[in-house]
Parts: structure tokens; C-alpha cells; sequence
């Protein structure tokens, strides 16, 4: 069995913290060979982001650098600038998140590159896109604020508030992602390579699909509802006897079903509730009077009797419950690479299953330069004064 739908692909991947490293390990455990490289010293921001740290190594860094090679390489450096623009002549896909025209002042831009290497697909991953002349700062948290997410996250009576991760972060490298596998099935039609752009404000606004489309098509600014749904109602938790339990109501029928398993079967023939567009009208009514009855059990009792009841519902997991949740339907969620030095680095599976050409985990993320004396020399054992064209990868031994 081969590595994946992405074998024999070389990937030179300059982006560091997380949307192109994201991108990037997601082209990894697809089959891709992946080449991160890192500068001198310090490598990726993320090695220092801690704690917590495991064996000494930041558990950000390595939730998304599995399956990559490091080399370190001074851009400053004639030699090791010359070294990464034969990586990049030699790759498949080159993934950069530099700050505006330092592509450019590498060598590494697309323009420069595809004289050589024309079937070249490159990814540029900016904060604000191309147009951004001010070039402002690209951390995940300042674009959940500026790109209106926070606007619409937290407590209705509350300040707006960040996601939990850095989701607009994640999102962006998932469109890199899916735009570079666009441009290689080009690439496999015309034999020619090009250049793919993300950026987290617009990955942001994309995201917020029927907030966005609540604004642009009836001019309604959406604020922050809590748990609350804008347009579905009763979609939302409430607290039990105990903990809180998530009711995700969809359709009339599952809410006629909700109040009989409530004791409460008149809520459903009251006029004020009798259809969801009735119920979003009066949802504070309607939550007062669900809220009194779900606090009479605890949330398991209500877990039960809803489910019987084909009530869409569940329990507000902590992470370790959420992992432990899909160990126990099976999906497998953890992933284990044991390093050179004994140790063992552990991180969750990719949400990709392929029937064919299943994704694979090969290498643990790599320690600072782990690989640079292989690839360094692999990079400097080349032609001298006739261009055979771009060699594909070394062996990834």
C-alpha cells in the first residue's frame, strides 16, 4: 500500500504558526513529503507557545507538524537562500506566509519560480489579502474581532468573545488547503502550475454563511445570542438539576416530541409555539417555560427520556469527554508516532477517511533541523551549468 492520494508530491512549506502549518500537515498525512522550513535558533513561533509543554516540546507545535521533515535555513544567508530556492524549484507546492513582498525579496514569489519550475502550484496565506496596504497584523484573535465574529459570540448581556481555538486560523489553512488540490487537478490536465491566495478575512466572512446572508439579503445584523440559534428555537441549552444539556430542536415534530417527553404536551397546540417562525417570536417565553421543566431532573434523566423520544440532545463535553466520546463510536481520534529518542508524540486524527488511498501517519513532528544535514545535502548535490529541469524528491528514508 502506497502513502496516500498526495505520494511522490513535494511540499515546500515557509509558513509557520498555525493556518499554513494546518495546510500543510493536512497535504502530509494525505502522502505529500513535506519540508518545513524553519530559521535559525528559534524555528516556528509555536515551539516556544507554552506551556503546556510534553517532554519538553510545546503541544501546539505539535498538534500540526506531524509528517514534515525541518530543515533550518537563514533567508538572510546567500547559501541558505540559495538552498531554499532549489527546494522550491524542486517542489511540487510551496506554501509561504510572509509578510507582504518578502516572497518576493527571497526569490521565493511565484513569478520568480515558475521559470523554472512552471508547474509549480504556490499558496500565499495573508491577514487582510493582497490589497492590504497597510499590512496589518494577521493574529487569529485580531481577525475574529475585525472580520465580526466576536460580534456574534458569547452572551446576549455579555462582551464579544473569541472562539475557543483559533478557529479563523484553521479554517484559512482548510481553504488553503482545498485550493491547492484544486490547482494540482489543473495541474494534471494542463501540466501547469499557479497561484492560490487565502486570507483569514476572508475565510472569516465566509464562515459566518447565514449570518452573512441574513445581513446582505435583509439587512439584519446579527448580535450575540449565547447558545441561542437566530433562526431555529428551541436550539439552545439548559440547565438541569445537575449540568447543562444542549436541545437542538429542528422541525415542528421534533418539538411536539420535546414537550411531551417534557410533560408539557399543550406547549405544542399553543399558538405562541405552535410553528417555528411562532416559536422565534417568543422564544424568551418559550425558554422561561422548557427552563422550569428541565431543572426538575438531572441531565442524564432528560438525555434519556429525550432520546427515547427522538429529541435531537446532548451532553456540553469537556475536551477529554469529547475524545473519549469518539474513542467510544469508534472513530479513532488519537493518533501515536513514537520519535528516535523513545518517546511518543500523540495528536488527533485527521477528519478525512478514504476508501482507497487512506491517510497515513508517518512521521512524528520533527525536532528543530532534525532532517537538515540530509536535506541540505540532498539540495547542494545538484547539476552545475545545465538546467535538466526540476528534480522531484528524495527519498524520504
Amino acid at each position: 500500500m502506497g502513502t496516500g492520494p498526495l505520494e511522490g508530491l513535494l511540499v515546500a512549506d515557509f509558513s509557520r504558526v498555525l493556518a499554513g502549518p494546518y495546510a500543510t500537515q493536512q497535504l502530509g498525512d494525505l502522502g505529500a513529503d513535506v519540508v518545513k522550513v524553519e530559521r535559525p535558533g528559534a524555528g516556528d513561533d509555536t515551539r516556544a507557545w507554552g506551556p503546556p509543554f510534553a517532554d519538553e516540546r510545546s503541544t501546539y507545535f505539535l498538534g500540526v507538524n506531524r509528517n514534515k521533515r525541518s530543515l533550518v535555513l537563514d533567508l538572510d544567508d546567500e547559501r541558505d537562500r540559495r538552498d531554499a530556492v532549489e527546494l522550491a524549484r524542486r517542489a511540487d507546492v510551496l506554501v509561504e506566509n510572509f509578510r507582504p513582498g518578502g516572497a518576493a525579496r527571497f526569490g521565493l514569489d511565484h513569478p520568480s519560480l515558475v521559470r523554472d519550475n512552471p508547474g509549480l502550484v504556490s499558496c500565499s496565506i495573508s491577514a487582510f489579502g493582497p490589497g492590504d496596504d497597510q499590512q496589518l497584523p494577521g493574529y487569529d484573535f485580531l481577525v475574529q474581532a475585525m472580520g465580526g465574529l466576536m460580534s456574534i459570540t458569547g452572551p446576549a448581556d455579555g462582551p464579544p468573545t473569541k472562539v475557543g481555538v483559533a478557529l479563523v486560523d484553521v479554517l484559512t489553512g482548510m481553504n488553503a488547503a482545498i485550493g491547492i488540490l484544486a490547482a494540482l487537478r489543473e495541474r494534471d490536465r494542463t501540466g501547469r502550475g499557479q497561484h492560490v491566495e487565502v486570507d483569514l478575512l476572508s475565510s472569516v466572512l465566509a464562515a459566518t454563511v447565514n449570518q452573512a446572508s441574513g445581513y446582505l439579503n435583509a439587512g439584519v445584523v446579527p448580535s450575540r445570542m449565547g447558545n441561542r440559534h437566530p433562526s431555529i428555537t428551541p436550539y439552545e441549552s439548559f440547565e438541569t438539576a445537575d449540568s447543562p444539556l444542549a436541545v437542538a430542536v429542528g422541525n415542528d415534530g421534533q418539538f411536539a416530541r420535546l414537550c411531551g417527553a417534557l410533560g408539557r404536551p399543550e406547549l405544542a397546540e399553543d399558538e405562541r409555539f405552535v410553528d417555528n417562525r411562532e416559536r422565534v417570536a417568543n422564544r424568551d417565553e418559550l425558554a422561561e417555560l422548557l427552563g422550569r421543566a428541565f431543572a426538575g431532573h438531572p441531565r442524564d434523566v432528560w438525555i434519556d427520556r429525550l432520546r427515547r423520544a427522538s429529541v435531537p440532545c446532548g451532553p456540553v463535553n469537556d475536551l477529554a469527554e469529547a475524545i473519549h466520546l469518539a474513542e467510544q463510536v469508534g472513530a479513532e481520534p488519537v493518533v501515536e508516532l513514537e520519535r528516535a529518542d523513545g518517546t511518543t508524540a500523540r495528536s488527533l486524527a485527521g477528519p478525512i477517511t478514504l476508501s482507497a488511498t487512506p491517510v497515513t501517519y508517518r512521521r512524528p513532528p520533527p525536532d528543530l533541523d532534525e532532517h537538515g544535514e540530509q536535506l541540505r545535502a540532498w539540495l547542494r548535490d545538484r547539476p552545475s551549468g545545465v538546467d535538466t529541469g526540476p528534480p522531484r524528491a528524495d527519498p524520504q528514508a
